[in-house]
């Protein structure tokens, strides 16, 4: 009996594998180290003038990735890039619009402009992350390889994000019956969570997407926890905004079954009512900071309207090209502002405002554009959110199409929540999503 069920699980493997390119694998292989916070990655430094390049094994994988593209590029064709015309010269332009506002400070007081050439860097390495999908995942099996790793992965992330909950002291985990970080972080859980919860309402919502409905509902399970767990309201917004397409894209399709759409909905509402219940104390204090009711600590909704409000103020004042590429955490462009959101709102702890000693930043993917890249680099991201949302949404009767098209939308919510930061998982998701729209 035994030896049957090994050759069944075998057969069963070597049938998913079928058409499956070996250089799609390396994709595959790197999705668990992609998505992990750096600080459980090994990692060392490497001087670069008056700074310090971190590599991590992240690194290495994204670079396994490119040259697994590479070949796969010279084997089979570069054809399939021409699809993505259009963002691959929106992202041309974005990251063409970044080196010149590294290179307008750079020598200026209070501009560390070679720290800030590296995180522009990575930032940039994160990105190759979509023409290396495009080039990699060209068979609906290497699309069903690369969400099979997802949803396993996601399986662990959310196993100790509930065990995080409960009080297990593994990793760095948050309040016992709080929300929980896994090992990932508190935004990249729920980035990696929300991913799963939309391929498995997709699926379950989508028959004719043809993937596998066992694992859309081990998705599911593993979707909601990992959204419940990680409590990202962020997340919601963007769980929202890819629902409305999701019932969208099942009237442009024709498969507007009741029961599906049902199901699907309640699987969404399951997740979306979780992670808003347990957050629902800092929302009703929040409420209460917008009436200017006295708050004694640092509650995050005000901490963020804080930060985002002084992100606004420098971009009033620089309205055309910012003050230049991650300038508006550093000391020297923040700190005239601190007084003036004070004077905004008197009744917030000290802890609330950046200073020297805490740089916060803008935490807002959106406003920190506009504060550091002013309107033109604003014009330039919103270029390339639409540039994807238009390739999937054009191809929305494509199983890589709808995934394209949810995973973008459900990454421009998340971005409200979390500012420039390179190397994160959710980068990783976001250039994945874009890559998997050019190609859909």
């Amino acid at each position: 009996m035994v030896a049957t069920e090994t050759v069944s699980l075998r057969e069963r493997a070597t049938v998913a594998l079928a058409g499956v390119s070996a250089e799609s694998l390396v994709l595959a292989v790197a999705i668990p180290i992609i998505f992990i916070h750096v600080k459980y990655q090994p990692k060392f430094h490497i001087a670069a003038g008056s700074t310090k390049v971190g590599v991590e094994l992240s690194d290495f994988a994204m670079l396994a990735v490119v040259i697994a593209a590479l070949v796969a590029g010279v084997r089979r064709g570069f054809a399939p890039l021409r699809q993505g015309a259009l963002l691959w010269t929106s992202a041309a332009l974005f990251f063409v619009w970044i080196g010149i506002e590294i290179a307008i400070p750079l020598g200026s007081a209070g501009y560390p402009g070679a720290r800030h050439t590296v995180t522009a860097a990575k930032f940039l390495e994160y990105a190759l992350l979509a023409p290396a999908a495009v080039l990699l995942v060209r068979a609906r099996a290497e699309l069903q390889v690369l969400l099979v790793v997802f949803t396993a992965w996601s399986v662990v992330a959310s196993g100790v994000g509930v065990a995080q909950f409960f009080g297990a002291n593994i990793f760095v985990s948050g309040a016992t019956g709080g929300r929980q970080p896994s090992f990932l972080g508190f935004h990249d859980f729920a980035s990696l969570s929300t991913a799963m919860l939309l391929v498995a309402a997709a699926t379950i919502a989508l028959p004719r997407l043809g993937l596998d409905r066992r694992v859309a509902w081990v998705a599911a399970v593993a979707g909601v926890a990992g959204v419940v767990a990680s409590a990202a309201i962020a997340a919601v917004v963007g769980i929202v905004v890819a629902a409305v397409a999701l019932f969208g894209a099942a009237v442009l399709r024709r498969e507007t079954d009741a029961v599906r759409l049902a199901t699907a909905g309640l699987v969404i509402a399951v997740a979306v009512v979780g992670a808003v219940g347990m957050r629902n104390t800092d929302l009703g204090k929040y409420l209460g900071f917008l009436k200017h009711e006295k708050q004694q600590n640092v509650e995050t909704y005000s901490h963020r309207t804080v930060l985002a409000y002084i992100g606004y103020r420098i971009w009033l004042d620089h309205p055309l090209a910012g003050v230049g590429w991650e300038a508006s955490g550093d000391p020297s462009r923040f700190l005239h502002y601190v007084p003036i959101a004070r004077r905004k709102f008197p009744d917030q702890p000290d802890l609330v405002f950046p200073s020297k000693q805490r740089e916060y930043g803008v935490q807002n993917l959106y406003l920190q554009t506009l504060a550091d890249l002013g309107a033109v680099g604003f014009l330039l991201l919103a270029a390339v959110f639409l540039s994807a949302a238009w390739l999937a949404a054009r191809r929305i009767r494509t199983t890589i199409g709808v995934i394209a098209l949810l995973w973008t939308l459900a990454v421009a919510g998340l971005w409200i929540a979390e500012g420039i930061v390179a190397g994160l998982p959710l980068d990783a998701l976001t250039w994945l999503a874009f890559g998997l729209a050019a190609r859909a």
